[in-house]
Parts: C-alpha cells; sequence; structure tokens
C-alpha cells in the first residue's frame, strides 16, 4: 500500500513537472495571453480534464514558475554569499556557474526571459507581479554587498557597487535572452571576459 501510495505521488510529481516545464516554453515563446491552457496540455501530453487536476488556469502556472525561478535565483545567491571565499572568487564563480547553466539547461533562459515578460507586462496576473515586486531585488543587493567587500580589499574595480551590480545583472540577463532565442546555436562567451568587468586582475 506504502509503495502504492509513493508510485501515485511520483507519477503526480512528474506529471505536474511536465505540465511547468511545457508551460515555461509556451509562455516564454508565445506570451501569457497568446497561451491558452489547450496549448500546455497539449505540450505536455495530458488531457485538458487532468490538466485542471493540477493547476486551476493558466495564470496560476504562470505565477508558480516566476515565483520557482525567483525563489531559486535569491536562494542561489544567498548560498553564494555564504561562501568561506574571497569576494573576487565569489564573483568569478557566479559567472561560471550562471553562464555553466545557461548552457546545461535551455529552460534555464526561459526562466529569465519570463521573468523579464512579467516585470514590464501590465498584462500579467497580480500575484505574479507581487512576488516579482517582493523577491526581485535580492539578487542585485547580494552581489552589491559582495562587490564592496572586493573594494574593500582591493580586488574589484573602484565603480559604485549599485551600478556594478546592475551590469552584473544586466549582463547576465542579456546572454540569457540570447540563449533563449538562438537556443542550441548560441554559445556563452568566455566567463573571463564578463569577469574582467569586475575584477582588478
Amino acid at each position: 500500500m506504502a509503495r502504492n501510495k509513493e508510485l501515485n505521488q511520483k507519477i503526480k510529481d512528474e506529471r505536474r513537472e511536465q505540465i511547468l516545464s511545457s508551460a515555461l516554453m509556451l509562455f516564454a515563446t508565445k506570451g501569457l495571453s497568446a497561451t491558452r491552457i489547450t496549448d500546455i496540455s497539449a505540450a505536455a501530453g495530458i488531457s485538458q480534464g487532468l490538466m485542471y487536476h493540477y493547476c486551476k488556469s493558466k495564470e496560476e502556472i504562470f505565477s508558480e514558475l516566476i515565483k520557482y525561478a525567483l525563489d531559486r535565483m535569491n536562494a542561489a545567491c544567498i548560498e553564494l554569499e555564504k561562501l568561506p571565499l574571497p569576494p573576487h572568487q565569489k564573483i568569478k564563480m557566479a559567472i561560471e556557474k550562471l553562464l555553466q547553466g545557461f548552457d546545461a539547461n535551455k529552460n534555464t533562459s526561459y526562466y529569465y526571459l519570463l521573468i523579464l515578460q512579467a516585470t514590464v507586462s501590465e498584462a500579467i496576473p497580480r500575484e505574479a507581479k507581487e512576488i516579482i515586486s517582493q523577491g526581485s531585488s535580492l539578487p542585485y543587493e547580494v552581489i552589491e554587498r559582495i562587490l564592496i567587500e572586493g573594494q574593500k580589499e582591493g580586488t574589484i574595480k573602484d565603480y559604485d557597487a549599485r551600478d556594478l551590480s546592475v551590469v552584473f545583472w544586466t549582463s547576465i540577463k542579456g546572454l540569457a535572452l540570447n540563449k533563449a532565442a538562438f537556443g542550441g546555436s548560441y554559445k556563452m562567451p568566455d566567463p573571463r571576459i564578463l569577469a574582467g568587468i569586475f575584477l582588478n586582475e
């Protein structure tokens, strides 16, 4: 009985993951308004009736994807800041891991595209707007603090740390958008190029 319960839960989790992954691709490439719940169910390979067993609406899925993306990004930033490494190594590591992530998983770049759409568009669920409003500043704040520590040590260039943090994330997001647009044909640049903007090396 316990094994059957575990198996059922595994099937549910896999279906939900398939729904979210399919919805992510559709939202990123078509936008929320042009994506129908039937598009998501077809892409996920499940019936529309079964779709409603997992979610109430496409807006609910959209908000869940935004929350998932920001939660993961914020958690990664917090862990980065906690690492027992000097600031310049944290910056180098962050750049390397982010660029590797774009090449390793196509969904990663789609999440950045989705967040950008949600940030600039008025035609998105209020819940998604609130999630972005509450959770989008932390990555900038963490990188800014790391840069300030590096400037104290003389390993980070002596520009305004807030401006440098904006350049950091703008560069990362720009690369993500290129990856989303061009897919497998787009290769991430050498991370040392981006690191050179910030490091005194």
